[in-house]
Formats: structure tokens, sequence, C-alpha cells
């Protein structure tokens, strides 16, 4: 424990030493912030550009340095940003949005369609993780416009209009863009020591709600470094592990913001015949393959236990992955926690443990499977820990095994898996549901195929009017009869929706935090003040 302790204090010097601050204050005023708020992604490997993954993709957030069309409002709706307006044709596939005609980038160039054509286009065949399969081409009408044309209609496509940076078509290269970005957004990126810090100054050009804070050092240390940087006051706000939450740091508040941030296990859904998938990964799981395992872990899991136990009741429980979602369906959670009625799930379609050794089996194949999860992850493994205790209680054997992501994605197909999902795109739920997917991405791991589940997912992608497709989203995970939640198929055991822990000095004032604040808390920085400017971490 004490090499662990110097280990930490090492490192955070060290960050402070190379940033050229004295070790023991970060110089600066009370309108400079330090923040260590993105431990959950991580420092950009390829630099601050959108086109390969900055503030888009499997983690969504406020990119600072460029501007999107549309942002989300404090209750989660999306509103205007560059965009004035937007349309969709009868037939789904013709998108055209309108764009203000008083944006200048942080190099004095406007900021025109073409630039909004350009960076659509360019992400077509980009690392950006945002899928932009679907869509044709993009092309500006005139200066204030952009029409773009899908393959299929997308109701989802607002999202991928939502969360892309705009970047501009006369100083985009993609080798050099991410460590020299050029963008429209509040801030501009003036240094950045890899491995250390990232520091954006206030652009005096930027057209939107002015932030109070002109500097912005963003440090990349570790949960556990960060937690040390708050101790001795050297950051103004750090994301810290959960079972933090029960300490305190003089003139520090703790506070715990919502995400989307979901939490449950994969199961394989179909047989093992001993085929392979494209990789030559096994496929089929003969225990998870039965709806009875997956119906039962389902009713006698005791998901408030879990969230108690090991989120320190931060958090929500969790059914469906999205139930926190408008796009949720109610109707697909079942009453959890019910130990006795699992069992008698299980007895009536014959899993028995006619042996005595408290392991269940029918036709002589025994209730146990692997359950994989990341080593490297101190949540997914209490989570999985606690599953596989409470299985045990049914009769149902989880043998755990932690390890790296590549041996996870290759047994993903045959065994079950802790994943954490975080996106409130519902092009997610196609993704996650859709047999055409099965095999195509981890996205759906348990190779689920339902034609029923498919014709709501298709229906709600089609669709141009959104409140229909949040109707047809919502059947998909159950109609009554079938869907992909535990009132029907039961494909994933959902867990619980992790709240995400800050440290946060006492001067600070967040605002009104938006919807999955804790994933993305920099989303208001507009609102962010200093209460008493007098005694900000920055001044110490």
């Amino acid at each position: 424990m004490l090499l662990g302790v110097v280990v930490v204090v090492l490192a955070l010097i060290l960050v402070f030493m190379s940033s050229g601050a004295p070790v023991n204050s970060v110089s600066g005023a009370s309108d400079e912030l330090v923040v260590n708020v993105y431990s959950h992604t991580g420092e950009p490997d390829t630099g601050f550009d959108p086109l390969q993954g900055w503030g888009c993709g499997h983690v969504n957030f406020e990119p600072l340095v460029q501007s999107t069309l549309f942002k989300s409002a404090d209750d989660g709706s999306i509103i205007n940003d560059l965009a004035t307006g937007y349309s969709v044709s009868p037939d789904g596939k013709t998108w055209t949005v309108n764009v203000r005609d008083d944006i200048k980038f942080t190099d004095g160039e406007k900021l025109t369609a073409n630039d909004v054509a350009f960076t659509f286009n360019t992400a077509v065949g980009s690392n950006s993780e945002l899928d932009m399969s679907n869509l044709e081409s993009a092309r500006a009408i005139n200066d204030t416009a952009v029409e773009f044309k899908l393959q299929e209609p997308q109701s989802s496509f607002i999202w991928r209009l939502r969360y892309v940076g705009i970047v501009p078509e006369h100083a985009y290269e993609k080798e050099t863009y991410g460590r020299n970005p050029v963008g429209s957004g509040p801030y501009k990126l003036v240094q950045w020591d890899r491995s250390q810090q990232a520091i954006f100054e206030y652009n005096p050009d930027y057209y939107g709600q002015k932030p109070y804070f002109k500097k912005i050092t963003m440090l990349f240390l570790d949960k556990d470094t960060a937690f040390a940087a708050a101790k001795s006051r050297k950051v103004d706000i750090a994301e810290i592990e959960i079972n933090n939450v029960n300490q305190t740091i003089d003139g520090y508040d703790f506070i715990s913001l919502p995400s989307s941030r979901a939490f449950g296990v994969s199961f394989p859904t179909q047989y093992d015949t001993g085929s392979k998938s494209l990789q030559g990964d096994p496929i089929g799981n003969n225990v998870t393959a039965d709806i009875t395992i997956r119906k039962a872990l389902n009713t006698g899991i005791d998901r408030k236990a879990i969230l108690d136990g090991v989120l320190y009741g931060k958090g929500d429980v969790e059914y469906t992955g999205v139930d926190q979602r408008e796009f949720g369906n109610p109707e697909a959670k079942i009453k959890d926690s019910n130990l006795e009625e699992a069992i008698k799930v299980l007895e009536a379609a014959g899993w028995e443990d006619s042996d005595g050794d408290g392991i269940r089996e029918k036709n002589g194949t025994e209730a146990e499977f692997d359950l994989y999860y990341s080593s490297s992850d101190q949540t997914r493994q209490a989570l999985s820990v606690a599953v596989s205790e409470q299985a045990r209680k049914m009769g149902i054997k989880i043998n755990l095994m932690g390890t790296n992501w590549d041996e996870i994605y290759a047994n993903q197909y045959s065994s079950a898996v802790l994943y954490a999902y975080s996106s409130i795109d519902t092009f997610n739920l196609y993704h996650q549901y859709h047999s055409k997917e099965a095999d195509a991405t981890y996205m759906n791991p348990g190779l689920y195929s339902n034609p029923v589940v498919d014709g709501y997912l298709e229906s709600a992608l089609r669709s141009s009017d959104q409140a229909q497709a949040t109707k047809f989203w919502q059947l998909a995970a159950y109609d009554g009869s079938t869907g992909y939640g535990p009132a029907g198929d039961a494909t994933w055991l959902w867990l619980v929706t992790m709240d995400y822990l800050y440290a946060m000095d006492e001067t600070l004032d967040l605002g009104t935090p938006q919807q999955n604040a804790g994933s993305d808390i920099l989303g208001n920085i507009y609102e962010w003040t200093r209460i008493d400017e007098s005694s900000s971490t920055s001044g110490k």
C-alpha cells in the first residue's frame, strides 16, 4: 500500500514539474480552471480531431475547440448551435440544414456550408467511431445551407449532426490537425504536453454564450492520481473512483452526476454448433442460449443490492440499457430480486440439481458459463463478482474471466461479457439488437436475431417523424409478447447505470448540469463560474 501511495505522489509531482509550474501551486487567476474530467476516455491519441474521435464516437462530449451543428439543452433535447434549423424530405433520405452566416474560425476565416459538407464527407472515410456508412454525400447548396443525402432513411441521423465538430476545409490535414486544431468553438488549444496536459484559452470570436473561465488546463491523470491532486489542491475539479464517495477533502465538495453509462452482461443467444465467426472465433453457448437461464438471471438478480454494494448507491438500477431515455420502454422491465421465482422458472424448464453439487443441469449440460470482463476496470470486476455470487444461489455457476480486450472480443460470441454502453444515440439500439449486425461488430455480441424486433428497428430507423420512431424503438424492447428486453427474450442482463463522482473545489458553481452530465461535465461550461474569486485552486 505504501509503495502505491509513493508511486501516485511521484506521478503527480512529475506532471506539474514537466508542465513548468511550481510543484506546490498551479499559477493562475480566478477565471482559470484546472480540470481532470476525461479520465474515463483518456488522452486522445490522435489529438483534438473530431474526425478521429475527439468529442464523438464511443463517448460523446463537448469538444471545446470545435462547434457542432446542434447541441444539447439542459433537459437533453437537441437545439441549434451552428445550425439555424433543418428539414427532412418525405422519403427520409434528404436532410437539409441551414447554418449561421456570422461564424469565424480561430484563424479568422469564415465558416460556411462548404466546411460543413467537407467535414461530413471526410468523416465517411475517417477513423471516427461515429458510424457514417449511411451517408451517401453532403454538399453545400450555398454558403448557409447543406444537403445530406442518405442511402436509407435514418431517423437517428440527427445524432450524427449533433456530435461531429466542424473542421475548416482550408486548414484540415489529417496528420497534423489534431495537434494544432482550428475551430469555431468557445476555446482554442494553445498547448498540448503529451501524457500530461492540454491548455485551452478562450476564443474571443466565439459567437455563443461567453464562458466565465478564460483558460482551462486539462490534466490527463488516472483517477487515483487525480484524487491525490485534489488532496494537494492542484486541481479545481477531478473525476475520481466511486469508492472514494465517503472520503473528504478540505475545501472540496464531492458531487455525483448521472450518466447514460449502463453496465450489463451480454449473453450468447445461439447454441454451440461448432461454427466460427469471420475472425475464426467460436460461436454459441448451450447454457445462455436457453432463454430460461437468461430469464431466471434477470428475475433473480437483485440489482438494488448490486447498486448499493458496488456503486454505493450512486446510480440507478437498469433493466433494458436505456431505461432513463425517452425511447426506453417501462413495459419491458420485470420485477427482479425474486430468487424463489427464478428457481421455479429453472425447475419448470428441467434445470435440476440432481447430484446435489449446487449446480443445476439439464440433459447432461451443467448450468455453467464464463463471464469475461476487463481486468483493468475495478467497477466491472466488482459487478462481475456480484453477479456470480448471486447466480450461484440459483444454482448457476459463473466462472469469472478477467483479461484484456483482445481476449474478450475473441470470446464474446461464445461467452458472457460485462460491457458498458454510454451513448444516447438511438442508432445504437439498431446495432445492438438487429440481426444484420450479428458478427459485424461487438455491438451485437450475443448474435441476437428476432425478425419481429428487426421489423420494429427498421421501422424506427426509416421513420421521418421522431415521435413515431420513438414508439418503434420502444416496441423493439417489448411489444407485449416479444422484444429484446427482460420481459421478452432477455438478451442481456442489464444491471446498473453509474453516476460519475467528482471532487470539486467549493469555490466553483457548475450552473445547471445537463442530462448525462457525468460523462460530459463540460457540456455546460458556459454556465460555470467562481463563487469566491479570492480562494480558487488556481490561485493557491
